[in-house]
């Protein structure tokens, strides 16, 4: 299974942005998303270390709470994995 992670972008250089999601923070390819206004403090979906789309703060919110929601579950569920 592929997950998108919503990321908050912290600083951009060329395409290149510092993003942090849950205070892990990683470098991510903005390249897919030359085309897009892109700044600080805007939130993207991360894929395989490039960011695939741009989404509302709402939306990265929403994307957490099913993924905090799933987790919980797992931990729940002895011997899931």
């Amino acid at each position: 299974m592929c997950l998108g992670i919503p990321m908050q972008i912290k600083t951009i250089v060329e395409y290149t942005a510092r993003c942090e999601a849950k205070g892990v923070e990683r470098d991510v390819s903005l390249f897919m998303l030359q085309h897009e206004t892109l700044e600080p403090g805007d939130f993207v979906v991360v894929h395989v270390g490039y960011a695939i789309q741009k989404v509302t703060p709402q939306e990265a919110r929403s994307a957490w709470e099913v993924y905090d929601e799933m987790l919980k579950t797992l931990d729940e569920q002895p011997g899931s994995l």
